[in-house]
């Protein structure tokens, strides 16, 4: 395998962050995951000795905290040097609603996955594989691809990066069993290497049957018509 991934950043240490890292964590004891986040409050919380202070409630979570936490799972705020330490990046933040400009009430902000982008950008040392994790647009994938390249023309050195999109299909309440025990796996890509490198970390403990790879916009699309089904199936109940 070409890219054997050590050192895996996670930009975001909110419901979505925290749970599929500290899964990961469980899974992959030679794998060391970092979760950063610039709110300071929360990362104090995720960092509690009290575990029923962690900033996330779901079942099973502070069992895989407690096991992990100081070991090969850390949260903190330095996000500058874990983004620069990573072979893999993903970019798991809050993206809502525009609430001003085109598309306002309606189009998704992707004001902080856009902040994301700029500093792995400026941050990153060799090669990243940079994966989005958040619910977005189709084609953001792009925005990200246009930010990275954009900053290796301004300022030309050695990094390189690919881009994955990897949604994430959790319910509140059974996160860590729709980590743990997964329908499907979604990966979508252009580059097969980067592909597999994260099928890698799945196959750590997921059926490689249940790993569905694609390309990148399909990915994307594929979140957002199961988001659409599943609300259609919810207001017919």
């Amino acid at each position: 395998m070409k890219y054997k991934i050590k050192n895996i950043c996670c930009i975001g240490a909110g419901y979505v962050g925290g749970p599929t890292m500290a899964v990961i964590a469980d899974y992959c004891p030679n794998i060391q995951i970092e979760v950063v986040d610039v709110n300071k409050e929360r990362i104090k919380k995720w960092n509690s000795n009290n575990l029923d202070e962690l900033p996330i409630f779901e079942p099973g979570l502070a069992e895989i905290v407690k096991r992990c936490r100081g070991k090969n799972l850390h949260f903190s705020n330095l996000i500058k040097e874990k983004i620069k330490s990573a072979d893999m990046v993903f970019i798991s933040v809050n993206t809502p609603t525009k609430k001003k400009g085109i598309g306002a009430g309606k189009a998704s902000d992707l004001k902080w996955v856009e902040s994301c982008a700029r500093e792995v950008a400026e941050y990153s040392s060799g090669h990243t594989i940079v994966v989005e994790k958040s619910t977005l647009p189709v084609r953001t994938a792009e925005t990200i691809k246009s930010i990275l390249n954009v900053s290796q023309t301004l300022n030309p050195h050695n990094n390189t990066f690919d881009v994955l999109s990897n949604p994430e299909f959790l319910a509140e309440g059974t996160a860590i069993n729709d980590l743990e025990n997964p329908d499907r796996v979604l990966i979508g890509g252009e580059d097969p290497d980067a592909v597999e490198a994260l099928v890698s970390v799945y196959l750590n403990w997921v059926p490689r049957e249940k790993v569905i790879c694609t390309n990148l916009w399909s990915s994307e699309l594929s979140k957002l018509a199961a988001n659409a089904f599943l609300a259609q199936r919810i207001s017919s109940i």
